[in-house]
C-alpha cells in the first residue's frame, strides 16, 4: 500500500459528543458511527442493534405471491420439484434452504447443481430435458436463471413450469417464467436490493413457512434457524453488509453459537470452531467460505449440499474432512497460476488486463483475479482453456470506479456466454479471440477510467489520540460488526507519532511494532510489512492507519481479546529530528 492516498473524514465533534452521550459509547466507536452516516441516535441504536422485526415482507417481492401458490400446490399433490441451483457458496446454500423449507412444508424436492468445468455457469437446456423425462412438473431456480429465458422457454415446451430465484442484473427481457423473484428487476418495489441468491431463497422461505398451519412462535423460530446459512452465503458472496443484509448476517452469526445441523457442525470443526468459539464475518470469509467453495471449484459442488442435508454425523465429518482437503488442493493451485501471472510483464499504461494460459485449473480463476486486482488495482480478467470444446473461460474482477458487466456487454459479440454484475464477471469465448478480447476490454476502460481510480487509498474512519484507545472503546467499535463489503473494518489513524523501538521481524515477513503518544504505546501486528522496516526507526515521526480487530487466540490465553493492525504508514508532515 506503499504511496497510498489517505482520506481523512470530516467528522462535526458536536455529533460525536452527542453520540458519546446517548449511547454511552467511547469516542472511537460514535466517531466511525458519525462518519459512516449514523449521526443521530436513532439511527445509530438501529445499526448497532437490528432487529429480526425490520426484515421486509417477503411479498412485497415482485411475483411472490405467484412463487408461494405454485410451490404450495406442488407440494399438496405431490409434483416432483428440481431445485436449479449454483456451484459457489451462495448457489448451493440457496438450494439447502429451498429444499430443507419444502420438506418442512411436506413437500419433496430434487436438486441439480451444475460442474463448474464440464457445465459452466447458468441453466442449460439438457438438463430440464432430463428433468421432463423424469416427470418434473416445476423448476426453481436458486442464484441464477435471470439470463436464462431460452432455457425457460423449453421447460415451457416441454410443460414445466419455472420460478426463478436470482440477484443478478436481468437483462432486458426478463425469462418467461410462471414468477420471477429478483430484487434488482426494473419492476419489483422490494426495498433491499443487494440480497445475494441464498437472501432472495430465503425470502421464497419466509414467505412458505408464513402459510403453513403452525403458530407464529413456531414460524419465527424456524425461520430464524435459517438465517445461519444465509449468513454464510451473504458473506461469502461479498454484498454489502447494511440494510437487510446487516439483519441476516447479525443474526446469522450469533446462531452459530448453537448449532445442531451436523454438516455444519463438522464444517465448523474442521475449520477450526469448537465450543463457543464461533466464526465472525471475517473469518466465514476467509476460513469458512473457501472449504465450501473449493469443492465446485475443484470438482462437483453436490458434495456441500449433502453436507447440510445429511443427518449422519459420521458422514458429515467426512464430507467436511473432504472439503478441507479439496481446499488446501485449491490453494496451491492458486497459488501456482499466481505466481505464473506475476511472472508475466504487465504494461503499466494498460486499464484493464486480461490473462490468459491453456494449462490453467478454470475453477480457481477467480481467486487469482482477485488477488490480482488488489495488487494491481486495475480490472482484471484471467482465463483458461476448456479441453472439451477448446473454448477460453474464465473470470474477471473489478476495482470500484469501472463495471465489469457493462464492459462486457458492450463487447457481447465476442462470447459465447457472459454475465455477472458490477465487480464480478465470467465469460466464454473463442481462444482465438482472446487477443482482441484483451485489447477492447483495454480501451474500454481507458476511456472511461482516470489516473485517480488506479490510485490505492486508504478511507480514514476517525482520527485518534493514542490515550482514547482503552479496553471499553475497543469494545465499543468491535459492536459495530460484522465487519465486510458496504461495512468495512473501521481504519483509525493517529498524527504524529513516535516509533518507540525498532521493529521487530516475525516470521521473516511480519512486524511487531510499538508507537508512543503522550506518554501512551500501543503495539501493533503489521502483517507483510517486514519489506517497509526501514520506514519505521526507532525514535521517527509517523502517521499509522490501523485497525482494532477481534483476537480469539490472545482471549483464549487469557489476554486481552483483540488487537491493533498496522494497515499504512507514512512519515508525518510535523517530521522533525528523531530523538533516541
Amino acid at each position: 500500500m506503499r504511496g497510498a492516498r489517505w482520506l481523512l473524514p470530516a467528522v462535526d465533534p458536536r455529533q460525536v459528543d452527542a453520540l458519546c452521550a446517548a449511547l454511552h459509547m467511547g469516542a472511537p466507536a460514535c466517531k466511525v458511527l458519525a462518519h459512516r452516516g449514523f449521526s443521530d441516535p436513532v439511527s445509530a441504536r438501529r445499526f448497532l442493534a437490528p432487529s429480526l422485526d425490520e426484515l421486509h415482507d417477503p411479498l412485497n417481492m415482485r411475483d411472490m405471491p405467484q412463487a408461494v401458490a405454485r410451490l404450495r400446490k406442488a407440494i399438496r399433490t405431490g409434483e416432483r420439484i428440481l431445485i436449479y441451483g449454483d456451484y459457489d457458496v451462495d448457489g448451493t446454500s440457496s438450494v439447502v434452504l429451498l429444499h430443507k423449507a419444502i420438506a418442512l412444508a411436506g413437500g419433496t424436492a430434487g436438486y441439480h447443481v451444475p460442474h463448474r468445468l464440464k457445465d459452466g455457469y447458468g441453466m442449460r437446456p439438457a438438463v430440464v430435458e432430463a428433468a421432463a423425462a423424469d416427470g418434473v412438473g416445476l423448476i426453481v431456480s436458486v442464484d441464477t436463471g435471470i439470463r436464462a429465458t431460452d432455457v425457460v422457454r423449453r421447460a415451457a415446451e416441454l410443460a414445466i413450469d419455472v420460478i426463478v430465484t436470482d440477484h443478478h442484473l436481468p437483462e432486458t427481457e426478463l425469462p418467461p417464467a410462471l414468477a420471477v423473484l429478483n430484487p434488482n428487476r426494473p419492476d419489483c418495489p422490494y426495498p433491499e436490493k443487494n440480497l445475494c441468491g441464498a437472501g432472495v431463497a430465503f425470502k421464497l422461505v419466509q414467505a412458505l413457512l408464513a402459510t403453513l398451519d403452525w403458530p407464529p412462535e413456531k414460524v419465527g423460530r424456524i425461520s430464524e434457524s435459517f438465517l445461519k446459512l444465509a449468513a454464510i452465503a451473504t458473506v461469502a458472496d461479498v454484498v454489502p453488509l447494511s440494510g437487510e443484509n446487516r439483519i441476516i448476517v447479525k443474526h446469522g452469526l450469533a446462531g452459530l453459537r448453537a448449532v445442531r445441523n451436523p454438516g455444519l457442525r463438522a464444517l465448523l470443526d474442521v475449520a477450526g470452531f469448537t465450543g463457543e468459539n464461533v466464526p465472525n464475518a471475517r473469518q466465514v470469509a476467509f476460513q469458512i467460505a473457501p472449504r465450501l467453495n473449493a469443492a465446485g471449484r475443484m470438482d462437483t459442488a453436490t458434495a456441500v449440499v449433502e453436507l447440510f442435508l445429511t443427518d449422519d454425523p459420521a458422514r458429515a465429518r467426512d464430507l467436511a474432512r473432504q472439503l478441507h482437503d479439496r481446499n488446501g488442493e485449491r490453494q496451491q493451485v492458486e497459488a501456482e497460476i499466481l505466481e505464473a501471472c506475476e511472472r508475466l510483464a504487465v504494461d503499466e499504461s494498460a486499464a484493464a488486463l486480461v490473462y490468459y494460459d491453456e494449462e490453467w485449473h478454470r475453477g480457481v480463476l477467480g481467486i487469482v483475479a482477485s488477488r490480482l486486482v488488489e495488487r494491481l488495482h486495475r480490472p482484471v480478467f484471467v482465463l483458461g482453456r476448456n479441453p472439451d470444446d477448446g473454448m477460453a473461460q474464465g473470470s474477471g474482477r473489478s476495482i470500484p470506479a469501472f463495471h465489469l458487466l457493462e464492459a462486457l456487454e458492450s463487447m457481447s459479440g465476442l462470447f459465447v456466454r457472459f454475465g455477472g454484475h458490477k465487480y464480478a464477471a465470467g465469460a466464454t469465448l473463442e481462444a482465438a479471440r482472446v487477443a482482441e478480447f484483451r485489447e477492447r476490454f483495454n480501451a474500454f476502460a481507458a476511456a472511461r477510467l482516470s489516473p485517480e481510480d488506479f490510485e490505492e487509498r486508504v478511507h480514514i474512519d476517525a482520527v485518534l489520540d493514542l490515550g482514547e484507545i482503552t479496553e471499553r472503546s475497543v469494545a465499543d467499535v468491535l459492536t459495530l460488526a460484522p465487519f465486510g463489503h458496504g461495512n468495512p473494518q473501521p481504519v483509525f489513524t493517529a498524527l504524529d507519532v513516535e516509533m518507540a523501538a525498532e521493529p521487530a521481524v516475525w516470521k521473516e515477513k511480519h512486524l511487531r511494532v510499538a508507537v508512543r503518544q503522550g506518554g501512551r504505546i500501543l503495539s501493533l501486528k503489521a502483517w507483510n510489512f517486514s519489506a517497509r522496516a526501514g520506514e519505521m526507526s526507532r525514535g521517527a515521526r509517523v502517521d499509522i492507519a490501523f485497525t482494532l480487530e477481534e483476537d480469539a487466540f490472545s482471549a483464549a490465553r487469557g489476554y486481552p481479546g483483540w488487537q491493533a493492525v498496522l494497515r499504512d504508514v507514512r512519515t508525518t508532515e510535523r517530521a522533525r529530528p528523531a530523538s533516541v
